[in-house]
């Protein structure tokens, strides 16, 4: 449930302007780390057009690839699950946990489990979760929701990251140097993949023609978890599958050049059937999907890889961070998934944007992110979740600019006040735009007042 609009959590983040800065300007160093990896393949626009017609194709034809991967899954002696919804999602790992008396848990990145709060529920049932990707463990022991898909802990300085392991691991105060950090994280992490009954792990891809599912990963998390414990249980949305094993090279060389600007990911792992003496599950989830996949213009959205390109290219994400998303998946994507869910609730979301459309220029599946954010705009004003304020001053507005006599009438009087009583748009109680802007000054004339002066000459 969230606390707050996106508006005013974002005013929160931005009154550290360093910080803010600091963001922006690190966000925007992965864009162009991106840009590079691309520039440097020649085919990558027909990589995407591919990726693109791979999951229209999926998307199209969605229970029969999930019954195939199902069906396969099975032969390879994994025990298949559907979940419904989150809260069922949970309970279905619960009783897995319970069935193997299961009382330490390791957990690789996934998004789906903090989709449908996995952690929150199984500590509340006094089971341990520990995340073990090394994003994931900083925000966890802060008490703190990923703030980044790919990067989680992308908010944080390695100041914040020591005095956070200082805390809670004991190493030693003040010392900010990150190979002294990631070697004390890799120590405490040996210890509970060790002690660990049972494993989670996300799913970037499932293969329907071979029952299998494929972890990636920079950190190897994955496979330490899956490998030492004698239960894997693999967590996965419907949307996660592809036709065949063949496809797979497509979205492995878009995934990590889209996501780090790296050529593919440190591991690519494939998990088809269990080790010997060890039991896997896959949990197969909607939550949400289905309906999504029902409204046209949104359907695509379910083409997302979780690459996060969208992100780092966003200006608004850049300077309001994940945190004032107030949901699991933040940036451009999250704001096209999450009213989905529930849209009274993200109803603010698809207004944190620019409409700029450097997301959509950015995605490896060719989604057309800043249009469904305009499209659920209107959805959103038509099932009423915009506030009367805005409606009104859209009416307004669309009053103004559909008659051009007084449009120009208006602008006159705009450009007359501001030279004359500018310094009252500089009063942030009455100007909200102003607080975080400097006010240009007002100019003598319009274009078009311009233009009719000119246009002989």
């Amino acid at each position: 449930m969230k606390t707050a609009e996106h508006a005013s959590l974002a005013k929160e983040f931005i009154r550290d302007e360093a910080r803010t800065d600091w963001h922006d300007e690190t966000l925007w160093w992965i864009r162009q780390k991106r840009d590079k990896a691309v520039h440097n393949l020649p085919e990558w626009e027909q990589l995407r057009q591919w990726a693109s017609e791979i999951k229209d194709h999926t998307l199209s034809n969605l229970h029969q690839y999930l019954l195939e991967f199902e069906q396969n899954a099975m032969a390879n002696g994994v025990q298949v699950h559907w979940a419904i919804d989150g809260a069922d999602h949970n309970r279905i790992i619960k009783a897995i946990a319970d069935k193997h008396n299961a009382k330490k848990i390791v957990k690789s990145k996934s998004m789906l489990t903090e989709e449908c709060h996995l952690n929150e529920y199984l500590i509340a049932s006094g089971i341990e979760v520990i995340d073990t990707d090394l994003g994931e463990r900083i925000v966890q022991l802060r008490h703190e929701p990923p703030s980044h898909i790919v990067l989680p802990a992308i908010h944080l300085k390695k100041q914040d990251v020591s005095e956070t392991f200082h805390t809670h691991l004991g190493t030693e105060a003040g010392n900010n140097d990150p190979q002294y950090l990631a070697a004390s994280a890799r120590t405490h992490l040996r210890r509970k993949f060790l002690e660990a009954d049972l494993a989670i792990t996300g799913v970037n891809f499932a293969i329907a023609e071979t029952g299998g599912v494929v972890v990636c990963t920079n950190e190897g998390n994955a496979d330490m978890g899956a490998h030492a414990a004698p239960v894997h249980i693999a967590c996965m949305g419907i949307e996660k599958i592809i036709p065949k094993a063949s496809h797979l090279a497509v979205f492995t060389r878009l995934l990590a050049r889209s996501a780090t600007g790296q050529a593919i990911t440190s591991y690519t792992s494939h998990f088809h059937r269990p080790r010997q003496g060890q039991e896997m599950h896959i949990i197969i989830v909607d939550n949400g999907r289905s309906r999504q996949l029902g409204r046209d213009d949104f359907r695509n959205s379910l083409k997302c890889i979780r690459c996060a390109a969208c992100f780092n290219t966003c200006p608004v994400y850049r300077r309001s961070g994940g945190h004032s998303y107030h949901t699991a998946v933040a940036g451009p994507i999250g704001s096209i998934l999450n009213p989905n869910l529930d849209m009274k609730a993200n109803a603010d979301l698809p207004f944190a944007s620019t409409l700029c459309g450097s997301c959509t220029n950015v995605c490896p599946v060719k989604i057309n992110i800043h249009e469904q954010l305009w499209k659920w705009r209107q959805v959103i004003a038509k099932e009423g979740y915009v506030a009367g304020s805005k409606k009104a001053g859209m009416k307004m507005m669309a009053y103004v600019l559909a008659r051009p006599g007084v449009y120009r009438f208006a602008g006159s009087v705009a450009r007359w006040s501001l030279r004359h009583f500018g310094f009252m748009a500089k009063i942030k109680s009455l100007n909200p735009w102003y607080r975080q802007r400097e006010m240009p000054a007002a100019p003598k004339e319009s274009f078009r007042e311009w233009y009719v002066k000119n246009r002989k000459q």
